[in-house]
């Protein structure tokens, strides 16, 4: 039984470890929101948007992890002129159904880009088609 009259002499951890490990809990806890709010910021501000006109020359999803559609759209303004080929991204699976039944057709396509996106798991591309609307010739 110890004396109640002798001092306790357990050592006593030191304060400073105790704050060091809240700084680096805090550092990890503020540096994963901050980039919560960098990604969530991406997404939600559209850098540029428009419209395109062509023909859906290729669609596919893809990804190993995060499973993306990505679509080639073949803009010719001249008949056997070289056409120039715009890549985009689509996530939503309605304009992807949409987009898939208009292969072969001239459509045209409204996008926004998105910079800045700090993965390729939200796409391949900055472009992404939130509508298609089938062109009549």
């Amino acid at each position: 039984m110890p004396n109640p009259t002798t001092p306790d002499t357990t050592p006593e951890r030191p304060s400073w470890r105790r704050a060091f490990r809240r700084f680096v809990l805090l550092v990890i806890v503020g540096g994963g929101l901050l980039f919560a709010l960098y990604t969530w910021a991406a997404l939600t501000f559209t850098y540029a948007s428009g419209e395109r006109a062509g023909y859906v020359q290729k669609f596919s999803r893809k990804g190993w992890i995060c499973k993306t559609w990505e679509g080639e759209l073949a803009m010719a303004n001249l008949p056997g002129a070289m056409p120039e080929v715009f890549h985009f991204t689509v996530r939503d699976g309605a304009v992807a159904d949409q987009i898939t039944k208009s292969m072969g057709q001239r459509v045209s396509i409204h996008y926004n880009q998105h910079l800045g996106l700090p993965s390729t798991c939200f796409g391949d591309t900055s472009y992404f088609v939130d509508a298609i609307q089938r062109v009549e010739p």
